[in-house]
């Protein structure tokens, strides 16, 4: 069976799944019988809810949760159960701990979700990375293995590797090898585990695998759900947390994003005041030289009143050719006075002029000030605006969206450890591209599933697990192959029957 009619008949399989929840009673209402918190990540709440031992819930099934009384209901997820308790992963906050919610599964919306993705990577395999998942096909078809007579062993060695064995810390140490290595070369990887427990677990000894080789593991590992262990191999595992990281980092971002527009704001502030005093600034110069225009043409008229008293007292003992000679230039006594008599009326002008202007001038000092810790303030804000990129690119930075954009965030996350089911159902994980997939446990992982997750690798996989889940009975890679077919049709446990592809 080829890969595409491979992921058709899973999508038609999980189709007919859906329509036997409800004859199963998947989708029925659960009366919880108990609520508490248990932890916060971010935006999202994990709270453990008490069930019946008859109740039957899905890990990754979405739910609804009804509050008693009219309060509005509130959207979540089943993470896993733990004996007659369900921690489930919830969008807002229940309040106070209550014994009257009603759980709402929507098992058969899981399924549908499910069944759409396989069709739409059936039907545009273009869209999807399907090269490496191609490789899968002889572990989960074991009749894909004789018809490809071995004929894709040396490419499928690169792009398939295999970790099994007996012992999980040995396997592990393999894993964290390789992650590391996968970490060195600047590789996005996903990291697929059957349950939320393994996930825990798994993240703390590669968080311990990181920080043995001094890279940064705080911000290289991301867990999508809300861990449901306090810890794991020493480290909190709460720190690596995708929703608690995402909101911390946009959290930064906006209050830096806070920061810059009040510095922008302030900048904007400052630039016309400091502009109008410049301009006051200007006026005031401008006002000051026509004052020390006025002023020396006053003084240069002064002077020639005293060189006119000056001659006029010692005209009787000038010389008889000098005071000829100032008659021929048609000055005498007579008209020394008439020339001082103009002298002083246009001095009495220019003054009225000077005292106009010193008056503008005393209106223009105070404009034209600037407060001492003005100019410094503005030159440090316009040299911040400037290694910024200049005010244009400020509004654009401004102006972007301040919501949290989880694709991006995700597509900046280097290893992401996430179930299977949630990969293949929320529709993030959808756009976005990895280049290794890690899968643990991998057998005990639905076939269709692993598919699913497998068609958003770009380069490798790497599938790990028990020796003993692949070879009950010492058999061939065929053998295996066909337990590996029959576990991983079980889309959960005991719960649901599986069936076997035609």
């Amino acid at each position: 069976m080829k890969l595409l009619e491979l992921l058709d008949h899973y999508a038609r399989q999980l189709t007919e799944e859906k329509s036997t929840v409800l004859a199963r009673g998947l989708d029925a209402p659960i009366e919880a019988t108990s609520t508490r918190r248990v932890a916060r990540s971010g935006t999202l709440h994990l709270y453990a809810l008490g069930i019946p031992d008859a109740a039957t819930v899905l890990e990754d099934v979405p739910l609804t949760i009804l509050p008693p009384g009219d309060l509005d209901p509130t959207e979540g997820h089943c993470l896993q159960r733990q004996g007659g308790e369900l921690l489930i992963q919830t969008l807002d906050s229940l309040g106070q701990s209550t014994t009257a919610n009603t759980i709402i599964p929507d098992t058969s919306g899981f399924f549908e979700t499910a069944s759409q993705r396989l069709a739409e990577m059936a039907a545009k395999s273009d869209y999807y990375a399907l090269g490496p998942a191609e490789r899968l096909l002889s572990w989960i078809d074991p009749d894909q293995a004789a018809g490809d007579g071995g004929a894709r062993a040396g490419v499928s060695a690169t792009v398939l590797t295999t970790v099994w064995n007996e012992d999980k810390v040995a396997r592990w140490t393999k894993l964290g090898t390789l992650v590391v290595e996968c970490m060195r070369q600047n590789k996005r990887v996903l990291l697929l585990c059957p349950n939320h427990q393994t996930i825990d677990e798994l993240a703390g000894f590669l968080a311990k695998a990181l920080r043995a080789a001094a890279l940064p593991f705080k911000s290289l590992l991301s867990c999508y759900e809300v861990p449901t262990l306090q810890e794991a191999s020493g480290f909190p595992l709460q720190d690596f947390g995708f929703e608690a990281q995402m909101n911390g980092f946009f959290a930064k971002s906006r209050a830096n994003k806070a920061t810059l527009r009040k510095l922008y704001d302030r900048f904007r502030e400052l630039t016309p005041i400091l502009a109008y005093k410049g301009q006051k600034q200007k006026d005031l110069n401008e006002v000051k030289l026509l004052e020390w225009r006025l002023m020396a043409e006053v003084s240069d008229l002064q002077g020639k009143i005293k060189d006119v008293d000056k001659t006029v007292g010692e005209y009787e003992s000038l010389p008889v050719w000098k005071r000829l000679a100032m008659q021929a230039g048609g000055k005498n006594v007579a008209s020394l006075g008439e020339y001082r008599v103009l002298y002083e009326e246009k001095i009495k002008d220019l003054m009225k002029e000077v005292e106009i202007a010193q008056a503008r001038i005393r209106e223009l000092v105070p404009e034209a000030a600037i407060p001492k810790d003005m100019r410094p303030e503005y030159e440090e804000l316009k040299e911040d605006i400037t290694r910024l990129g200049g005010t244009k690119k400020i509004r654009e930075m401004l102006a972007a969206s301040e919501a949290t954009n989880r694709q991006a965030f995700m597509q900046n996350k280097r290893l992401v450890a996430a179930t299977p089911g949630r990969v293949v159902t929320d529709p993030l994980f959808k756009r976005v591209r990895f280049d290794v997939l890690i899968a643990e446990d991998a057998p005990k992982i639905p076939a269709p599933f692993l598919l699913g997750a497998a068609g958003l690798i770009r380069e490798r996989i790497i599938i790990s697990g028990d020796t003993q889940d692949l070879t009950p009975s010492g058999g061939s890679r065929a053998h295996a192959g066909g337990l590996w077919r029959q576990h991983c049709l079980e889309i959960s446990s005991s719960e649901i029957p599986h069936t076997t592809p035609a």
